[in-house]
């Protein structure tokens, strides 16, 4: 059995089901992030491994052991929650001691764990100070090394990166994945960001309407989504309406342009309406990439946005936006004009509904 295993899991408040039949299996030591926007039911299946709320239905193991008749306080998890939940009355010191003093540790015990905790985020030398002399940064390493103090089982992180300005939230992010493989700790992360969900984790969860459209790697996420939801989330994207013109050589038509795909089309039938995804940096209007299809069609803006140029073109009705490097020596093309773009054909994704 996986160290945290979560079968059928299912969550009702009254008439509204908010998580569906919910399974997960994770490995020790693993780091998972649960992606999705607000509503979703992430944070409901990260309370429900927590003990904070209970399951209408299903099962939940951790190591082995049936977790439903434990309390929060019995389940020996760690939990950062996204407002830091710091006592204002205490010292950083005596935040990150509470939980050992509370299981009842030694002093010599909890004076030596807090001060590996405190030197482990880097803030020894603040342990004297209370929480209105930190920054936002600051309280949120205490919030983390508060719950690693009682060397838990689990850590769950519930969005606790959300408060913070964007440059610290890069950095603390990165400290915590840091610390996470240094410990081997097996850590859940929430969050609605797929930039942080994407660099940091081992497997992500999408979540959608209370359930998991889609589990796999950052690689498998981005560049093989499952559903629509899961490629129109991830990323930048675009979405191509097509017709399947001959199944068996996996051919389509886009407006009035015919393409074979790599991707099987078995399933469908000649004059079914199929959806395509493409991503944005997959094609070049230049003639020395290594292309084995292309798009003509014409331009209808082009914004800079510094590093890169976007472009959007018009193929068949469709809008479809590509980048292109910002380079002195290259001028980006105007609209009106008619470009070819040119990409792989295995870049090219059919999308289930």
């Amino acid at each position: 059995m996986s160290f945290l295993a979560l079968n059928n899991i299912q969550k009702s408040f009254g008439p509204v089901q908010v998580v569906q039949n919910f399974n997960m299996n994770i490995e020790k030591g693993e780091f998972i992030s649960f992606l999705g926007p607000s509503g979703c039911g992430k944070t409901t299946v990260l309370r429900m491994i927590a003990g904070f709320e209970t399951p209408t239905g299903g099962t939940l193991y951790i190591n082995g052991k049936d977790q439903r008749p434990l309390k929060p306080n019995q389940r020996n998890i760690g939990m950062v929650f996204q407002a830091y939940a710091l006592f204002p009355n205490m010292t950083v010191y005596d935040n990150v001691a509470f939980g050992m003093k509370v299981a009842g540790a030694p002093k010599a015990e909890t004076d030596s764990r807090v001060k590996e905790m405190l030197g482990l985020i880097k803030l020894d030398h603040l342990a004297d100070r209370y929480p209105y002399q930190m920054s936002g940064g600051q309280q949120q390493r205490v919030a983390l090394a508060r719950a690693l103090a009682v060397k838990p089982q689990v850590l769950l992180l519930d969005e606790p990166l959300s408060a913070l300005d964007a440059k610290i939230r890069v950095s603390l992010r990165e400290e915590i994945r840091a610390i996470q493989r240094q410990l081997g700790i097996t850590t859940v992360f929430v969050t609605h960001d797929q930039e942080e969900a994407l660099s940091i984790s081992d497997r992500i969860v999408v979540m959608n309407a209370g359930k998991a459209d889609q589990i796999g790697t950052p690689f498998e996420i981005y560049n093989t989504p499952a559903t629509r939801f899961v490629a129109s989330f991830v990323g930048t994207l675009n979405l191509i309406e097509a017709e399947v013109i001959d199944p068996a050589s996996n051919c389509i038509r886009i407006g009035d342009q015919d393409i074979t795909l790599k991707q099987s089309l078995a399933s469908y039938n000649g004059g079914d309406k199929v959806s395509l995804a493409l991503r944005p940096e997959a094609g070049s209007l230049s003639e020395g990439i290594k292309s084995d299809t292309a798009l003509t069609g014409q331009v209808v803006s082009a914004h800079f946005l510094g590093s890169v140029i976007r472009t959007r073109m018009d193929v068949g009705g469709n809008v479809i936006s590509f980048d292109m490097f910002n380079s002195p020596g290259v001028t980006p093309p105007v609209a009106g004009e008619t470009v070819t773009l040119r990409f792989m054909a295995a870049d090219l994704l059919v999308i289930r509904d």
